[in-house]
């Protein structure tokens, strides 16, 4: 039997509540003996529902918790690198959720932070889109599927027309979501695993609606993007245009084309995609080669299917059975560049070069 480890949770949001607690649960070994969240009532209500012992009533008690070993972190992006960063120093191992953090200089402070740490584990929760179909896809252009790269087309469409009296979002205050937009660093970490990080961005984003009122009736200024186009250049050679958006009713669902000289490759998310959530056995991998009269759907073999294990990742890194694969701090710096990059670039109406 390996030795027990103690797990505490600093946010106990939708995601934490419907895969992180659930899943380490389930492990041999590993138990959920403390939750903070956003007051007192509310983690009380989730160490209720998850049969969690201690309740803590601020995220510092947790942190500081001598019975804990590792931290789950499930907070809004804006608490991330503040958990992060003293959980580290007092020798806890770190499970961030996505969005990685504010910005750049927020996500490099936490990475030079789990340097200083080399014998403790840092993990982000990966970009979920497409993991049942990435080692497909990165074998496939590997082994030249593609031929040489020649462009990448991602359209992402999380909503239907525009709403002006829709409510106030946490992902629209900018306070705490930072220069993350819609599922912009999601999609981005994701073309990551297949094609590497892009080397230069050129970006414009429209508001439509700049106030929204929360559910007390306060008005908030809205200055994050609900439309946003981006025009990329990646190190392994295509030029990617991307699109997000919360307004465009009737779109198809996310997808990705990548186009090569010698073959193209379809990657549809349009029916595994509920809300923000996703149902990762519906993702879909189509593709064609010079020649073919059209595309083919594409079988994922037993092997390369990639399902969700993201705390099972996380322990068994822990203890040392497996090294982190998805996502180390260092990719997620490399998102959180691109994500600022797109930002300045909006602002700038001018081209930014990557890395920052």
């Amino acid at each position: 039997m390996p030795e027990p480890l103690r797990v505490g949770i600093v946010g106990a949001g939708a995601n934490t509540r419907l895969r992180h607690i659930p899943g380490f649960q389930e492990i041999d070994g590993v138990e959920v003996v403390a939750v903070a969240n956003r007051s007192l009532e509310s983690g009380e209500k989730a160490a209720k529902e998850f049969g969690i012992p201690v309740v803590h009533e601020h995220w510092t008690d947790l942190v500081d918790d001598l019975d804990i070993d590792a931290i789950c972190i499930g907070t809004w992006p804006y608490m991330h690198a503040a958990i992060t960063t003293a959980a580290l120093a007092v020798g806890k191992h770190v499970l961030t959720e996505a969005r990685m953090a504010m910005d750049a200089e927020e996500a490099r402070g936490m990475l030079a932070a789990s340097r200083e740490r080399p014998d403790l584990i840092s993990m982000i929760v990966p970009s979920p889109f497409t993991l049942g179909v990435d080692r497909t896809v990165a074998r496939l252009i590997a082994e030249g599927y593609l031929g040489e790269l020649v462009a990448v087309d991602l359209t992402s469409h999380s909503g239907g027309f525009l709403d002006r009296q829709g409510p106030f979002h946490w992902r629209y205050d900018r306070d705490v979501s930072g220069h993350n937009v819609m599922t912009m660093g999601i999609w981005y970490e994701a073309l990551m695993r297949w094609i590497g990080p892009a080397t230069s961005v050129m970006a414009l984003g429209r508001t439509h609606v700049t106030f929204r009122k929360d559910e007390t009736g306060e008005a908030h200024a809205i200055s994050i993007p609900d439309h946003l186009e981006v025009v990329a250049e990646f190190a392994s050679g295509p030029v990617g245009r991307l699109r997000f958006s919360s307004i465009t009713g009737h779109a198809p669902g996310d997808r990705v084309w990548l186009y090569g000289t010698e073959g193209t490759l379809r990657v549809n998310t349009a029916d595994a995609l509920d809300g923000w959530g996703v149902h990762i056995e519906r993702v879909t991998l189509s593709g064609g080669r010079k020649g073919d009269a059209e595309l083919a759907a594409i079988a994922i073999a037993g092997a390369e299917r990639g399902d969700w294990r993201v705390e099972a990742e996380f322990i068994g890194a822990i203890r040392g059975t497996e090294p982190v694969r998805l996502t180390s701090f260092a990719d997620g710096v490399k998102y959180m560049e691109f994500t600022e990059a797109v930002f300045r670039s909006s602002q700038e109406r001018a081209s930014v070069f990557l890395p920052l």
